[in-house]
């Protein structure tokens, strides 16, 4: 029986390239969405090119959806292989200017569907002893930016939950933990920050806005001049994924892309892949 993969967020963008490439690499796909009417361009792209890829409901914000979903392919396989936490949605505002309904929001996309979705499948992994997390958290998981504080919390926080999560399920039941941490993206997960970036300058007011504007005209100055270094596209990402999935030994954390490697590097020369850091924790632990 070949393997399958749980796969969040395939409308567009990272998780649409991940599910394509999955299966043309022998995966049978089950590529989630919050919204059923985007399955469209992937439904056209799956049966055109005869992929086994199967498209169902999933919101990493509703907990019955999540259940739902792996509940699904339960009845349908009787196993999950790999989930690939990858919906999530970009966020830029100062915090004296978020409002209580975003804070939330970023935080529930961001992290709390995360957790929720690895809970849902992990009963399946550790009866199985095997399975495969991947989450794609960012280099704002790693460091923070301005007025990204936020979304970065937010992507802190899956970085820490994968840690510890990766001391104990590792070892004991053969689940395999990664985070993937891109810079750039060329998807619409960019236009998704912009939009939910203070731009008009009625909210990113008073003393904030010339920082702001700074930082805004930096984003555009590195676009245009070191676009093809600094901004990977959904594909390259997706190969990455693809690659640690059928790593043996996958890394704990992994950069995409030399621009991202080099961001992170005070964060990360110490111990680069997180292997050392988790083998400390186990043995002063467990």
């Amino acid at each position: 029986m070949k393997k399958n993969v749980l796969i969040t967020g395939t409308s567009t963008g990272v998780g649409f390239d991940s599910a394509i490439l999955f299966a043309q690499n022998g995966y049978k796909v089950y590529a989630s969405m919050r919204n059923l009417k985007k399955a469209d361009a992937l439904k056209e792209k799956a049966e055109s090119d005869h992929l086994d890829i199967h498209i169902i409901q999933l919101d990493v914000t509703d907990a019955q959806s999540i259940s739902t979903a792996v509940q699904t392919i339960i009845d349908e396989d009787g196993k999950i292989d790999v989930l690939v936490n990858n919906a999530g949605a970009g966020f830029a505002k100062t915090t004296e200017d978020a409002t209580e309904q975003e804070i939330k929001w970023v935080t529930d996309v961001n992290y709390h569907g995360v957790v929720f979705c690895t809970q849902a499948v992990l009963p399946y992994m550790r009866k199985q002893k095997s399975g495969q997390i991947i989450s794609i958290t960012s280099v704002g998981g790693l460091v923070g930016q301005p007025f990204n504080e936020l979304y970065c919390g937010a992507k802190f926080a899956v970085e820490g939950y994968m840690e510890g999560l990766a001391t104990y399920v590792s070892d004991a039941f053969n689940i395999k933990i990664t985070c993937v941490e891109p810079g750039g993206i060329k998807t619409e997960f960019m236009n998704s920050a912009v939009s939910k970036t203070a731009v008009d300058g009625a909210l990113a007011s008073g003393e904030y806005l010339p920082i702001f504007q700074a930082y805004m005209a930096g984003i555009q100055k590195r676009a245009k001049e070191g676009e093809a270094q600094t901004y990977q596209t959904g594909t390259e990402v997706a190969e990455v994924l693809l690659d640690i999935s059928k790593n043996e030994n996958p890394p704990l954390r992994i950069r995409t892309s030399e621009w991202a490697e080099a961001f992170c590097r005070l964060k990360t020369q110490a111990d680069p892949d997180g292997t050392k850091l988790v083998q400390q924790i186990r043995s002063s632990f467990l």
